[in-house]
């Protein structure tokens, strides 16, 4: 059977995708077709399968250890390997534009957190993207902090402009306008 029909089907039945690359690659013992199928059955377009793969393939299928392809599995979904990308509306877009350059301002962002933003940017999840920004403070001497808060009051703007416009929004708004006055 095709390795993306039997992820399809692990899919199907309630398996994660962290668990349906660790059942195919104790299987198979091939890692990169393994976690090449589980990509394929989330329908993420082969293309962009093929840049997140080439992203970690050396770190971690490259030599795999024995008995370690759950953990496996487990990296490459935290990664966002696993990520269903979201098809963004012209709003969308811009507010991740506007995201885009208040991380810039912010002068300092931790790599924890920027990879934290790019899955939700990938996924969509652009209100906890937004909410994440709002409560950290830019750095005064590496950013720019008036460009960081006037960019994320825009960004905020649009935001309570989608269908789905949430309460916290319009709070994490003020208090953008609020910092944007200060600075």
């Amino acid at each position: 059977m095709h390795l993306t029909t039997l992820a399809r089907h692990a899919l199907s039945r309630g398996r994660t995708p962290a668990d349906t690359y660790a059942l195919l690659a104790k299987r198979t013992h091939k890692p990169l077709p393994s976690a090449r199928a589980v990509c394929l059955a989330l329908t993420i377009p082969h293309a962009e399968t093929t840049r997140r793969l080439n992203d970690c393939y050396d770190a971690l299928l490259a030599n795999p250890r024995p008995d370690t392809e759950t953990d496996t599995g487990e990296l490459l979904e935290a990664l966002g390997v696993f990520d269903i990308p979201k098809s963004l509306t012209d709003t969308e877009l811009a507010v991740v534009d506007h995201l885009l350059t208040a991380i810039d301002a912010h002068g300092s962002l931790r790599p924890g957190h920027h990879h934290g933003l790019t899955r939700w940017f990938t996924t969509g999840n652009l209100t906890t993207a937004y909410l994440s920004l709002t409560t950290t403070h830019p750095m005064p001497r590496t950013g720019n902090p008036t460009l960081y808060w006037t960019t994320l009051t825009t960004a905020g703007e649009l935001l309570t402009t989608t269908h789905h416009s949430e309460t916290r929004i319009k709070y994490a708004l003020a208090h953008c306008r609020a910092q944007a006055t200060r600075t």
